[in-house]
């Protein structure tokens, strides 16, 4: 892989690949709805918006392997979720394939499986479960993920990102961390790989409260630096789960967002 694209690139994991994968490969493309306006030598900045086919056609062009990271990044009313991250993917996958582009990297997040309760483990092949639209919209993406890889013969690697900090800021986090280097290095081993067709990978590390099962880890070669419970004895302890939807499913707050539901009754 030569050239690389990132889609999101403004935002706070595009900064971070970029800090990390800039000089690595002969071209880094930057695409972003925010005008991007710091590049340095090996970098490409387009500023474009997703739901304009023609655009992200025209950035695409040229391409090996694209990161898609664009798109709304929390919970949010629909028309934005529709056009931004449905759309956007769509047009995304749509345009790699038109442009033979051999691998997509798709940002998909661990709310697609936020209504499992906390004490369960989950893998990736468990039922997806999502808690929000967000949590949706990343459903939809790795679903287009597979059908691109199997109609079109794409390469496809969806990571189910946890919680993206410099450093864990609560008890949740003590299981969903991951560090910037971190990601940094699973998108790198990624983008590196030998070919593979379709993998789910959960964007975390091996911390040491860790809620969920990551195979193809071993696939790419990720090996986590960082660990959550090195921080362990500066936060709170975490709370009873008792009824609070926050506390007791692995979305953690993408859960109690409107929540209306009974809380029994989710097994």
């Amino acid at each position: 892989m030569k050239s690389i694209l990132i889609t999101g690139a403004a935002g706070g994991i595009g900064r971070a690949l970029r800090a990390g994968l800039t000089g690595v490969y002969p071209l880094l493309r930057l695409t972003d709805i925010r005008p991007i306006t710091d590049h340095t030598a090996g970098e490409e900045c387009v500023t474009a918006d997703l739901i304009d086919f023609a655009a992200v056609k025209a950035f695409m062009s040229g391409i090996d392997c694209a990161v898609h990271l664009g798109g709304v990044p929390k919970e949010g009313p629909w028309d934005a979720i529709l056009n931004h991250n449905i759309a956007g993917a769509y047009n995304v996958f749509e345009a790699a394939r038109q442009c033979g582009v051999e691998r997509v990297i798709f940002a998909s997040s661990n709310h697609v499986i936020g209504y499992y309760r906390v004490g369960k483990t989950v893998g990736i092949d468990d039922p997806q479960r999502p808690d929000s639209r967000y949590g949706v919209s990343k459903v939809f993406g790795e679903a287009l993920g597979r059908l691109y890889v199997d109609k079109h013969g794409m390469s496809v690697a969806c990571l189910r990102i946890g919680s993206f900090r410099e450093r864990p800021q609560n008890a949740r986090q003590l299981a969903t961390w991951v560090s910037p280097r971190d990601l940094t290095q699973l998108v790198r081993r990624c983008i590196d790989a030998p070919h593979y067709r379709f993998l789910v990978l959960y964007g975390v590390l091996n911390n040491t409260r860790s809620r969920w099962r990551n195979p193809h880890a071993a696939l790419v070669g990720y090996a986590p630096l960082d660990n959550a419970e090195d921080y362990a004895a500066e936060l709170p302890a975490s709370a009873s789960h008792s009824g609070d939807p926050a506390i007791a499913f692995h979305g953690g707050e993408f859960c109690a967002l409107e929540f209306s539901g009974d809380i029994g009754s989710i097994d």
